[in-house]
């Protein structure tokens, strides 16, 4: 037989061992214990069966030697040193990167939880395991009392042993009986309780949203000296989030530091949230940064927690910083994502960029939904965009995108801002179409929004009758918004018979409506009439109505005037004391009780109902009269001009320019204001003229105010 040359060549490798865990942290890397192991491998020149080798004594003998190319797999993934030292020969060199760790500058070394941090016993069949489950069942559906339960427990099929104990506990579904269950656990004292207890336990315990057990728990924990891990303080801390108690969260997020732990994803993304809603933003960059420092990527939650803080404080700048984060990390926005990017380039007020944004998000391959949708309407109906708010919903409908209640209201309120009732009308009958959205009292209550501004009364009254005839509820909102349509067109019986069904169908009128009915009365102009609408606010508030008869009381003195409109403020919500004024001051100008609306405008003003009513600088010296209505507005004029001819007597320094602001009429207290001014400025032949650089304001100069003070005085005729 031909000799053969053999060569024995000895392979070193590692095997690592760890226990398996429930959940892993991206933030640091486990302690793994390694055992050396050793196969021979035998190289031979000839095609004959390769001699075995000598036993070796130190270890047991293989009753069977792998194939050669089973042999020579592990080698695949190693690389052996070129080096003459046969120790090092051997040694292998693993081609993945290790992980990032956590680490923190302050301290030389920082020590990490380990992921091994609950042993398991080694799986062995165990055939209580179906009877316990049942039990379990049974302890779950028996009544919510702890009597109950514990006559229940009483039948446990098998002793409490630490497996069974803690299957019963992964079992129980209400937080209250885990409670209890746990309780009585401890009570036994069959074996000592290990952190797992408590973390089940705890976790139950936030499901109900139950802080105070779980901060009594980890007390307890800490008294008996069990170890709290990463899952126990991000379950304390997340439950704090839920629970709205963000001093809380954060001072067990600088305990859990302090003791040299360091936060999973979860836990990181839920203190990340809970700074952001206090407003720390620097706290929020800070911790972020760190995190990206250490080797940490993180994950869409956590960018949707970015962007929301910087929508909620309209900072551009750090949604554009989101968006560049994203994309260098090379992170696909998720739709959660998306939905809050575009509410807060909505809170940033910027249109196009949202529009922008949910184009990407098309382009990417995500649906939006209800809540995509819904943002990107308001965004438009903000920013007066009805031509693209529109094609948003041929989109929608050819798309067949999901549409919910609140997104068609959305559209029908953008509709009603926008003044575009064709649209409206479109969409309302696509709701009656539709199975899952069809109108409800918000849908009924926008329309009669649209048709009263509109002034399209027959529209409305029809409305209000079908509403009736399908027994749609009519809510307060929808009856102030049809009695203002009714009181513009002067039908006041049709106003009184709407008012007196609404009140009889439960609405409750509030400061808005009985604001309403006063607008009314200075309408009118029959006494009859107002009388009627007077009876209609007496149902709603009586003390209003007696105010009014007040004011026409010729005795009445000034002092009792201050009084009861005083009284009449502090009844009144804040919102609507502005418009109550200018209502008051509206009708007392109907009845020529010209004084009077003096008085009343110099009591809002003293009030702080008119901030900014008067403004001054050096150059300019101007009169805003946007929140005022058109009574109001005449009464602040006559008060301004009367106070600007005594200056000018007085002969005091004057400013170059007097300037009337009116505004462009989009407000709903400016609504007609510019032309009804002009016309009083012309009857009162004051010098001011329209401006041609702004719209919605009067300008003149002091020149022009001097000369027609001068003439006034030449030729007497009162300002008021």
């Amino acid at each position: 037989m031909a000799a053969t040359l053999s060569t024995a060549l000895d392979v070193h490798y590692t095997i690592p061992h760890s226990s398996d865990t429930k959940r892993s942290t991206i933030f640091f890397t486990s302690p793994l214990k390694f055992h050396t192991k050793r196969f021979t491998i035998l190289c031979t020149s000839s095609k004959s069966p390769p001699k075995p080798p000598p036993p070796n004594l130190a270890e047991p003998q293989q009753q069977k030697n792998p194939s050669l190319s089973d042999q020579l797999k592990p080698l695949s993934s190693t690389i052996l040193t070129d080096t003459t030292n046969k120790d090092q020969l051997s040694q292998t060199h693993l081609l993945s990167k290790p992980k990032s760790i956590w680490v923190n500058p302050s301290k030389p070394k920082r020590s990490v939880i380990s992921l091994q941090r609950h042993k398991r016993s080694p799986y062995s069949y165990n055939p209580q395991i179906r009877d316990l489950r049942l039990f379990a069942q049974k302890l779950n559906d028996c009544e919510n009392s702890e009597g109950a339960f514990m006559s229940v427990l009483e039948e446990i099929p098998h002793p409490p042993t630490r497996e069974n104990a803690l299957l019963l506990l992964n079992s129980l579904k209400p937080w209250h009986k885990t409670h209890l269950f746990f309780n009585w656990v401890k009570t036994q004292k069959l074996f000592p309780l290990e952190t797992i207890f408590y973390n089940v336990t705890m976790k139950s315990l936030r499901f109900g949203r139950q802080f105070q057990l779980i901060e009594e728990l980890a007390h307890e924990m800490i008294a008996d000296g069990i170890e709290l891990d990463n899952i126990t303080y991000s379950t304390i801390i997340t439950c704090a989030k839920r629970c709205n108690l963000f001093d809380k969260a954060m001072e067990w997020f600088e305990r859990m530091y302090q003791t040299g732990l360091m936060p999973d994803e979860v836990t990181y993304s839920a203190i990340l949230d809970v700074y952001a809603k206090m407003g720390k933003v620097e706290e929020v960059l800070s911790l972020y940064e760190r995190g990206r420092a250490s080797g940490w990527k993180p994950d869409p939650i956590t960018f949707s927690v970015l962007g929301k803080m910087f929508g909620e404080a309209g900072d551009y700048d750090g949604i554009k910083y989101v968006l560049q984060e994203m994309k260098s990390l090379g992170v696909q926005p998720n739709l959660v994502v998306y939905n809050t990017l575009l509410e807060a380039m909505g809170k940033a007020g910027k249109p196009g960029l949202a529009r922008s944004l949910f184009e990407e998000m098309i382009g990417s391959g995500i649906t939006p939904n209800e809540k995509t949708l819904t943002a990107l309407v308001k965004i438009y109906g903000k920013a007066r965009w009805a031509r693209d708010a529109m094609e948003l919903w041929e989109r929608m409908r050819s798309n067949r995108w999901p549409m919910d209640f609140f997104l068609y209201n959305t559209l029908l309120s953008m509709c009603a801002d926008l003044g575009l009732e064709e649209e409206a009308e479109r969409l309302f009958e696509d709701m009656k179409r539709s199975e899952q959205c069809r109108p409800d009292s918000w849908s009924y209550t926008a329309m009669l929004n649209i048709y009263g501004s509109g002034g399209s009364v027959d529209k409305a009254m029809k409305m209000f009758e079908e509403m009736s005839e399908l027994g749609v509820e009519l809510n307060v909102m929808g009856c102030t918004c049809l009695i203002q349509c009714l009181g513009k067109a002067k039908r006041f019986d049709d106003l009184v018979r709407v008012f007196g069904v609404s009140v009889e169908r439960g609405v409750r009128p509030d400061d808005r409506l009985c604001g309403c009915l006063l607008s009314v009365v200075s309408l009118c102009e029959d006494s009859g009439d107002v009388e009627k609408v007077l009876a209609c606010l007496l149902r709603a508030n009586p003390k209003l109505v007696a105010f009014v008869k007040l004011l026409g009381v010729e005795k009445t003195s000034f002092e009792i005037i201050k009084e009861e409109f005083r009284v009449i403020l502090s009844d009144t919500a804040v919102e609507a004391r502005r418009p109550f004024c200018n209502c008051l001051i509206d009708i007392c100008r109907k009845r020529n009780l010209h004084e009077r609306a003096h008085e009343l405008l110099y009591l809002g003003t003293m009030y702080g109902l008119y901030p900014g009513l008067h403004n001054k600088t050096a150059n300019e010296w101007c009169l805003d009269v946007r929140s005022l209505s058109i009574g109001a507005a005449h009464t602040a004029l006559e008060e301004w001009m009367g106070t600007l001819s005594k200056v000018i007597q007085r002969q005091e320094a004057l400013p170059e320019l007097f300037s009337a602001n009116t505004g462009t009429g989009t407000h709903k207290f400016s609504q007609g204001l510019g032309s009804a001014f002009a016309s009083h400025v012309e009857k009162l032949a004051a010098p001011f003229r329209q401006s041609e650089e702004k719209a919605g304001c009067f300008v003149a100069t002091r020149e022009d105010m001097v000369s027609w003070v001068q003439s006034r005085i030449q030729s007497p005729a009162g300002t008021t």
